[in-house]
């Protein structure tokens, strides 16, 4: 990566194109910010770096979006439209010595009267001290910093990198973003072997990226086929994309967390949805037979108290049987939960019972409740005046349980569906019975 690197600061984009066998996509690359597609909500005349163009200023940026959805592209065009040296590096790539040589260029270009963008692809993969390396150079202004990442930058960056720059999110294309992306291939290319059906599929399996677009549409001009595909015969001719899906990143946590709301709201055909979209993007089942568990305690509860036995069941059932067929257990488990009456009393319950034990410290428990496992205890008055609820009428005797400083509390109030119904009329039993018995 030497070249990157040269003391020479170079013009801010190569006067040429690319090669005439260079990769479709890097043919088809915009060579104006106005010709990125499916971004006009940032590179438009509204958009924050058409805004920041038209100032000719630009400030440090995180471009945050999908694969494919023209990050370097636009770093780099955003360079040339303000006349800015531009100078890359990737985290994969990189090392220390390669951005000490990167910010000490930078500084002779400063000195020089140039400013410079730099940008850093996959900026997240660098880790927390090395991210911290910018932040001098981004102060003093030797660089103005455009990071880009595919991961949720909240999650990634460093708070101190985050503060000095301004997160820009790229959407994922369209399928009309799409379109217009095929569209410019055939105006290069010619006409692409597909009928409208298989187009319409060819775009649906890139997913939103545009970069496998162009490359799947490559795969078929150079195979050089005769008459129009279908949808069944451009399946057969492109392997079918895997989901992306990195189950430790942001992808991850978006669809987990729109699982458990899915339950939550009682909606058995989406929480299935969400359960297999995971599933098949090769999540570990025993993490979504936990989490299943998780629903289970949190916003089922004592609502149906078979849910939690359901769940484990549905565990053992997948640790016995494997995969493919145990993962019919969880699905089995899945709907149960999403078709079960629902209630966070216990979770609600069990907050404001820890807040209480942490603001209340050590209050002792009335003597008559705690143990007297010895005769000096005894004399002192432990568990003195003792009733013994199996021996009391209707086996309840009504002592007060709470520390004599504090005032009872409720934590647990049972809602009126499914067995907290049950629950609840105990409760007001009992307490009709302290009520009477004083």
């Amino acid at each position: 990566m030497a070249d990157l690197f040269s003391d020479d600061p170079p013009t801010p984009l190569a006067p040429h194109g690319p090669a005439e066998d260079a990769p479709l996509a890097d043919r088809l690359r915009p060579r104006s910010l106005d010709e990125v597609i499916g971004q006009e909500h940032i590179t438009g005349p509204e958009g924050a770096i058409g805004r920041m163009v038209s100032a000719g200023k630009l400030s440090s940026t995180i471009l945050w979006g999908p694969p494919g959805t023209g990050k370097t592209s636009i770093a780099r065009l955003l360079a040339a439209a303000v006349g800015m040296r531009y100078e890359a590096v990737s985290a994969v790539f990189s090392g220390v010595a390669d951005l000490k040589k990167a910010f000490a260029a930078a500084e002779q270009a400063k000195k020089a009267g140039q400013r410079t963008l730099l940008f850093v692809d996959e900026i997240h993969r660098f880790n927390r001290a090395q991210q911290d390396g910018f932040l001098p150079f981004v102060e003093r202004g030797v660089v103005t910093l455009v990071g880009a990442t595919t991961e949720n930058p909240s999650f990634e960056l460093n708070a101190a990198l985050l503060s000095r720059a301004q997160v820009l999110i790229l959407h994922r294309l369209d399928a009309a973003a799409l379109g217009r992306l095929l569209c410019r291939a055939e105006e290069l290319e010619g006409a692409l072997p597909l009928t409208d059906a298989a187009r319409d599929a060819l775009i649906a399996s890139a997913d939103g990226d545009g970069r496998f677009l162009l490359n799947q549409a490559e795969t078929l001009y150079n195979a050089g086929i005769d008459e129009a595909l279908g949808p069944g015969e451009l399946g057969a001719f492109l392997q079918r994309r895997v989901a992306v899906y990195d189950k430790d990143r942001e992808g991850h946590y978006n669809l987990i967390s729109a699982l458990h709301k899915s339950v939550r709201g009682s909606d058995p055909q989406a929480s299935l949805y969400y359960l297999a979209r995971m599933l098949t993007a090769g999540e570990e089942p025993l993490y979504l037979a936990r989490r299943l568990v998780r629903m289970a305690v949190e916003d089922i509860g004592l609502a149906d108290p078979q849910a939690l036995q359901q769940c484990l069941a549905a565990k053992d059932a997948y640790q016995f049987l494997g995969s493919p067929e145990g993962e019919l257990a969880l699905a089995q488990a899945c709907l149960y939960l999403a078709t079960a009456p629902k209630s966070n009393a216990a979770y609600k319950a069990q907050k404001a019972a820890w807040r209480s034990a942490r603001e209340t410290g050590s209050l002792m428990p009335p003597m008559n409740i705690v143990n007297a496992p010895t005769k000096l205890m005894k004399d002192a008055g432990y568990g003195k005046g003792y009733t013994y609820d199996h021996d009391a009428v209707e086996g309840f005797s009504g002592d007060s349980c709470w520390p004599e400083e504090m005032e009872p509390q409720t934590y647990y109030t049972p809602v009126e569906r499914g067995f907290e119904r049950k629950i609840a009329e105990r409760l007001a039993y009992w307490d009709k019975l302290r009520r009477e018995r004083g």
